[in-house]
């Protein structure tokens, strides 16, 4: 008689973001690595201060940052404008 194994809780969800802002999670195995990302991210989009935390038994950094999309800088405000227009006028790949 095979047993029966309950389903695996699901892990609680995290809460959204409000529209515009995205959470952004960087682990590394150096916090200097980390720093160096959010300092790219803090130059593209406007940001919160930085978290930092440690991530696993090895030493390695975990990096918290929320960055505001809707007040992009440069250089991310040419990509977005040019990703934007080059989307539109193509049709998906899964549009029929």
């Amino acid at each position: 008689m095979p047993s029966e194994r309950a389903a695996p809780t699901p892990a609680p969800a995290e809460p959204l973001p409000p529209a515009g802002l995205a959470d952004v999670r960087i682990v590394t195995a150096s916090p200097e690595t980390a720093r160096r990302v959010a300092e790219v991210l803090r130059h593209c989009f406007d940001s919160t201060e930085q978290r930092s935390y440690p991530a696993g038994r090895e030493g390695g950094t975990r990096l918290h940052l929320t960055v505001d999309t809707t007040h992009p800088a440069e250089p991310a405000r040419s990509w977005l404008v040019a990703s934007r227009a080059s989307v539109a006028g193509r049709p998906r790949h899964d549009d029929v």
